[in-house]
């Protein structure tokens, strides 16, 4: 039986009003608010680790109690739901209170290990801060947040887990794209775990209206509970809060060059959904470079200005940063520790990003040359319209001694531009494999150190789209096959190569399988 503590709502100031009324909530960080039922809630997908992490045997999650929790339906000693009250910066404007508007967090249960995982029904209806939605989440969005949450752990992506992905039984109405649209779909909820949801947004919002006292007691709050191992520092100096804020920054660093290494795109950046301990929350409009293209966004919102790019990931994270700061300047007399702790971010992510030059091209180290090298190559695999999965796999293959294209052909999405590109791969992969003769590494154990940081495997949209496709049809074996094939992403799997394959040409404009929206 899980243990609940719930210090979030034992510690920190409530709403005084229940419910799911629309309203702006001041001077309290939660509202009380119960999950709403359906009708007949299913089971159709759970992570076996994650549910063993919390001490569910597979008995227990086959029940029909177990699909009832976790659509909502009932509870388990211990729980008390709610959902949190923050604010944030989207598309680089302060949008003011936001809130838990899809979220309804159960309670934050204590493993057998001492771990804390807060478990969270997204889709389970509408809250305070709802913002005039029904609180509810459609089938194609649930599969692909279930799906991508477990992948990018098992990718080694600092990332918020999923437990369960439930069926209701119920329609959602949707506008996909927000054209006029609209249409019936299958409802779900996820039940998605993490040791903390708290986003740089809940520090945003009391800093907003002034109120540095509730600011003060969310960051102590924070420290004691997530970042324990700084309650020692000292205090009263702002040593302790200084340093707090640096770690933030480094675990924000290290999660995006993560994103950068997989070609991961998060999509929607906005400040509410950047987490305080560098997870990745909150899979919504997310995609997987393809063809290798810094200025590529999955999210149609984001289509004109891309300011959530691929490339341009670390630039918007630090820039995220600094709102945060700015919501935390007045905890501090000088604004010189949280200018520290901004270079941290920029010390770590460099750090981070060479580790990746190293790692993926199978080098001891990463010196100079090498980020040039790597810089080199990212030029020639847009200008070519190359896949950055397929590319990087295969380059640990190559035959050092007479370097070629061949191994490589795969990855081109056009021919004509393989073969206008050639002659520059050519001059790229004779310097390549210069550079490995220098670096001495044996060829097993480079190709070992690549193969480990170059998956085989990734979530690309076109693989999760037919997986919800089979779904909404009532076939839920896509989407339990193609977790399996992401718990071991950088493992050769005999008889999976469809999961490995290149876009099709069907998916390049497809809804779902190129762009998508905020309601994806």
């Amino acid at each position: 039986m899980l243990h609940f503590d719930n210090r979030f709502v034992a510690e920190l100031p409530a709403d005084p009003e229940t419910g799911p009324r629309l309203r702006q909530v001041h001077g309290a960080l939660w509202s009380q608010v119960d999950p709403e039922p359906v009708s007949a809630p299913r089971l159709v997908a759970h992570s076996r680790d994650m549910a063993a992490a919390l001490g569910f045997s597979e008995a227990e999650v086959a029940s029909p109690e177990f699909a009832a929790v976790f659509a909502g339906n009932a509870l388990l000693p211990g729980m008390q739901p709610f959902a949190s009250n923050y604010g944030g910066h989207q598309f680089g404007h302060w949008a003011g209170q936001l809130g838990d508007g899809r979220a309804i967090t159960l309670g934050e249960a204590i493993d057998a290990g001492g771990a804390r995982w807060e478990l969270q029904l997204k889709g389970a209806g509408p809250t305070p801060y709802s913002r005039s939605a029904d609180g509810r989440a459609v089938l194609r969005s649930s599969v692909r947040e279930f799906l991508c949450s477990e992948a990018m752990h098992h990718l080694g992506v600092p990332t918020t887990r999923a437990l369960s992905l439930v069926v209701t039984g119920e329609a959602v109405v949707r506008d996909m794209f927000y054209d006029g649209h609209p249409r019936a779909e299958p409802g779900a909820v996820v039940c998605r775990v993490a040791p903390s949801f708290l986003r740089f947004g809940h520090f945003e919002l009391p800093a907003s209206r002034g109120d540095a006292a509730l600011l003060r007691q969310l960051v102590d709050f924070c420290i004691a509970r997530d970042y324990p191992q700084l309650a020692a520092l000292p205090v009263a100096d702002g040593q302790r809060d200084a340093e707090w804020f640096a770690q933030v920054a480094e675990r924000t660093a290290r999660m995006v060059a993560q994103w950068m290494r997989v070609g991961f795109v998060h999509g929607v950046m906005n400040t509410d959904n950047m987490s305080i301990l560098g997870l990745t929350i909150d899979y919504g409009p997310y995609g997987w470079i393809d063809d290798f293209n810094p200025d590529w966004t999955p999210n149609t919102t984001d289509a004109h200005g891309r300011r959530y790019r691929f490339g341009w990931q670390p630039k918007i994270a630090y820039w995220n940063l600094t709102r945060l700061a700015h919501a935390l300047s007045p905890l501090f007399a000088d604004p010189a520790p949280l200018r520290d702790g901004l270079q941290r971010f920029n010390d770590a992510f460099v750090a981070a990003d060479r580790d990746n030059v190293a790692r993926k091209l199978g080098l001891a180290g990463c010196g100079d040359a090498d980020v040039v090298l790597m810089q080199d190559l990212h030029a020639l695999l847009h200008e070519g319209e190359v896949d950055m999965t397929l590319f990087f796999r295969a380059l640990a293959g190559i035959d050092i001694d007479a370097p070629s294209l061949e191994p490589l052909a795969d990855a081109f999405y056009d021919a004509g531009k393989r073969e206008a590109t050639r002659a520059g791969f050519d001059a790229w992969l004779a310097r390549y494999a210069t550079r490995l003769r220098s670096d001495g590494t044996p060829p097993s154990a480079r190709r070992a150190r690549m193969d480990a940081a170059n998956p085989r495997y990734v979530l690309r949209n076109y693989l999760a789209q037919q997986a919800i496709d089979r779904a909404e049809q009532g076939d839920d074996a896509g989407i339990v096959e193609l977790l399996d094939v992401m718990r071991r992403p950088y493992d050769d799997q005999p008889g999976r190569d469809a999961f490995a394959a290149r876009r099709p040409d069907w998916a390049r404009e497809r809804a779902g399988c190129s762009m998508l929206s905020c309601s994806s």
